[in-house]
């Protein structure tokens, strides 16, 4: 029986917890607090300590925006990670990387979604990362690097590959994972040079589309930093506590509709601070290097769900409420030109307002930037797997469908935690259960093996993994979508 579990690691000693029967390291950081004369700097090795750390409890939430940020808690030292092992004296054993989602403004590692039990006792090292969100990862500042979130990442995986066999696992058989901006920023990591070496497989459920050049971030930038009076220079917004500079990041994302001439997409998808294509820490949209072969390819295993955006329009309270005018603008704005917009109608005859809306929405944000790096990364020489969820949400009269994030807690068998119990119910239903045994072994044998289970993908014949109470692999179902936006790699959001 393990008790209070001890590894050594570079920096020092960390002592952990036994949960459930499994290893458990939560806390540890991986980087020195970026505040003070680290605000909006790259990220540094943590200093190292005497004596035995606890490893006990989360790290500190990053600064939060947006309408669901997680609380508050005490503490700067938000660049941490978490390990589960089911044994810290085995060698060997495959390793998972989970970089949770959140819109880029929100999210943290420690949420009860993502608890690693059910993966670690199936043989998994799980390590889930925090890194930070909104304007301190991702505004463009003068004087600070652009990105900084995907630069944190990466110092977690070099943390990863220099600590990892003390608790249990194999730094050359390390897997990546993430869903929407998790899954983005494992698009983001296949394509950087700096990432390179750092893993063997990668894993993204419904790839967040939302990436910005660089002059449209700039002037994001100087809209946050006007609601301050203060200049957009790292120097100036480091004056700023940073939950107050969050706060703000969450009041510019609700006034984006005013900017909507000007800022286009970027006002229309609802989140202010994206990642940034500039051209040094991500050289280009990552679909577009992978296709033109500037980046390898891997073992990768991507898809999404059916109705990705209903998700937003029902937390939104606006489920059944779209008019033509808001269709009409989502059509311009999000479907590829020039064709796009009537394209879409002529395959939806007799569709309404809202199945439109939710249509290009879905497909512009996660659908097909999801297929897209699958085929990219196919083209690249790399081995894709793709898959799509259709099993439907039961909860709250099946409103939901097949929604955004509906897949995660199924992959790590999460049915019983609040967001599962709002998905699934309580208690949730024997297919539900059913259907997340399948996908976290798809997900077990893919990143123990680099085989989830069914055939890679490849353009001719398209083969899909259709999670549902009855499973199948068809030829990928959204043709049309397909069809529309062939030719069309998804591009960085830029000024109207």
């Amino acid at each position: 029986m393990l008790t209070q579990p001890v590894v050594h690691i570079t920096g020092g000693t960390v002592r952990g917890l036994v949960d459930r029967g499994l290893a458990v390291f939560r806390g540890i950081p991986y980087a020195q607090p970026p505040v003070g004369r680290l605000r909006f700097a790259a990220p540094l090795q943590p200093e190292a300590w005497d004596g035995v750390r606890d490893a006990f409890e989360f790290g500190p939430v990053v600064p939060q925006s947006g309408p669901l940020p997680a609380e508050p808690t005490r503490g700067t030292d938000w660049l941490t990670l978490n390990v589960c092992t089911p044994d810290p004296g085995a060698a060997g054993l495959p390793v998972l990387v989970w970089i949770h989602g959140g819109g880029f403004i929100s999210g943290t590692s420690g949420d009860p979604l993502y608890d690693p039990v059910a993966l670690a006792r199936a043989g998994l090292v799980v390590v889930s990362v925090n890194y930070r969100v909104g304007a301190e990862g991702f505004a463009l500042l003068e004087g600070a690097p652009a990105n900084r979130a995907f630069l944190d990442q990466v110092a977690a995986l070099e943390w990863v590959q220099r600590n990892i066999a003390g608790f249990g696992g194999d730094p050359g058989r390390v897997t990546i994972a993430g869903q929407s901006a998790g899954a983005a920023s494992v698009a983001a990591l296949l394509t950087m040079r700096r990432a390179r070496g750092l893993f063997r497989r990668a894993v993204a459920h419904s790839v967040g589309g939302n990436l910005s050049t660089a002059a449209l971030a700039a002037e994001v930038t100087a809209a946050l930093a006007k609601r301050f009076g203060m200049a957009s220079t790292a120097g100036a917004l480091a004056e700023v506590d940073p939950w107050r500079l969050a706060a703000a990041v969450t009041d510019l994302g609700t006034a984006l509709p005013e900017h909507l001439g000007r800022w286009g997409r970027l006002a229309q998808t609802g989140v202010a601070t994206v990642p940034v294509v500039d051209g040094e820490v991500l050289s280009e949209e990552p679909w577009a290097a992978l296709a033109a072969g500037r980046a390898p390819g891997t073992d990768l295993l991507v898809g999404h769900t059916r109705d990705e955006f209903r998700l937003f329009s029902v937390l939104a309270g606006r489920h059944g409420t779209f008019t033509d005018d808001e269709a009409r603008t989502a059509l311009e704005l999000l479907a590829p030109h020039p064709d796009g917009p009537d394209a879409y109608r002529a395959a939806h005859p007799g569709a309404t307002a809202e199945d439109l809306l939710e249509a290009v929405t879905s497909d512009a944000l996660f659908r097909m930037p999801s297929l897209h790096l699958a085929e990219g990364n196919a083209a690249a020489g790399g081995t894709s797997y793709v898959f799509e969820l259709t099993y439907p949400a039961p909860a709250m009269g099946g409103v939901l469908g097949a929604c955004h994030g509906l897949d995660i807690p199924l992959a790590f068998g999460t049915l019983d935690t609040p967001m599962g119990r709002h998905f699934f119910g309580d208690p949730p239903a024997p297919e539900a259960v059913e259907v997340s045994c399948e996908l976290q072994q798809a997900w077990i044998r893919f990143v123990s093996t680099g085989d989830p289970g069914w055939p890679a993908y490849e353009p001719t014949r398209q083969l899909t993994r259709m999670f549902d109470t009855r499973s199948e692999t068809v030829r990928y179902p959204e043709q049309s979508s397909r069809d529309i936006w062939a030719g069309h790699t998804p591009t960085a959001y830029d000024l109207g």
